[in-house]
């Protein structure tokens, strides 16, 4: 059943995308100038999980190289390059050799000082999960690059905002902003259609097993795709020549769990101990965990930026706030089980 399991990896970009052209032709009109030699403003890109930002933006860039021979791009996720060391190394590593630099005793001012007399081609650098990186300041150096666009990724533009110095804030204002929105059920079907014709063999799913896994998606296509892919994968090893009802309910579960793990996996070291005491105690209050949080770790980050911490697992779904703002608390959220 399984034509091309390609197709159905949560990090493959499509040939042709549906349902995002505004999208990407108002990425690709501020990118443009790239293509005359100049350098272009920066794009910040929001919205909910699963909305496409992360392929748009991956899909917008390679267009944009296949048109011009002159412009490289950098994709680096700051799930898990969050330090300042590991993104400039990132970004130096895919502009330059990095074998003379070293972890432990290379200063981190003679990475960002060879970024600066970089004279390649003008770069794109996708920044996802912007709002993961522990030390900002590296926006504002980064910012500073002639040679470098910056595309920046995040869920919320305004809560990033509100978190950085003024300085840096005030840079960030100016970039042009696109904002996404959640897939309809009708676009997810569209998205799983164009997939399912790819990856799988002819009539391996109808349309209405199509229709119950973009319902049950809520929104996310890394959800529609995930069951997808696993209720295909469940359909072969039953030997079935056509995905079922039950392959489709049997997959959303494992699908959800699947993406809950991998975003556990990419948590921080401050992150991670944050779930780890939410889960000990079953439930908590702010206060409590905060306090609890500062006797466990060195070098505790601030209050607010352990309450940015906390939005965003709540965002994806590791962790739920219940009760107003005076009587918060958090749990974690159960692994779901089989309907």
């Amino acid at each position: 059943m399984l034509r091309d399991a390609r197709f159905l990896r949560e990090e493959f970009v499509p040939r042709e995308v549906v349902h995002r052209d505004p999208e990407i032709n108002h990425l690709s009109s501020v990118l443009q100038p790239l293509a005359d030699g100049r350098p272009a403003d920066t794009a910040f890109i929001s919205g909910p999980s699963g909305s496409g930002k992360t392929c748009i933006s991956k899909y917008t860039v390679e267009r944009l190289k296949e048109e011009n021979l002159d412009v490289e791009s950098i994709y680096v996720n700051c799930w898990n390059d969050h330090s300042r060391f590991q993104v400039l190394f990132r970004i130096l590593d895919e502009v330059t050799s990095t074998v003379d630099i070293h972890r432990q005793s290379t200063p981190r001012d003679v990475l960002f000082d060879r970024l600066r007399d970089h004279d390649g081609p003008p770069c794109v650098v996708i920044l996802d999960e912007v709002d993961q990186l522990a030390d900002r300041t590296v926006l504002y150096e980064l910012l500073g690059l002639q040679s470098f666009s910056l595309v920046l990724i995040a869920n919320d533009v305004e809560e990033l905002l509100a978190e950085v110095d003024e300085r840096l804030a005030s840079r960030l204002r100016s970039a042009e902003r696109i904002r996404f929105h959640a897939y309809t059920t009708d676009e997810l079907v569209d998205i799983l259609r164009e997939r399912a014709d790819r990856a799988l063999t002819h009539d391996a799913i109808a349309p209405e097993q199509l229709e119950a896994i973009a319902d049950e998606a809520g929104g996310d296509a890394r959800v529609a795709i995930a069951t997808l892919k696993l209720a295909a994968r469940q359909a072969d090893r039953d030997g079935a020549e056509q995905i079922t009802t039950d392959h489709v309910k049997q997959a959303v579960p494992d699908a959800r769990e699947e993406l809950r793990q991998k975003s556990l996996d990419a948590l921080s070291d401050h992150q991670r101990e944050i779930y780890d005491i939410i889960e000990d105690h079953g439930s908590i209050a702010p206060g409590t965990l905060y306090e609890e949080y500062r006797s466990r770790i060195d070098n505790p980050k601030s209050d607010r930026t352990v309450r940015s911490y906390l939005k965003k697992m709540v965002r994806y779904n590791l962790i739920a706030a219940e009760g107003s703002t005076q009587d918060r608390r958090y749990r974690c959220v159960a692994s779901p089980s089989p309907s």
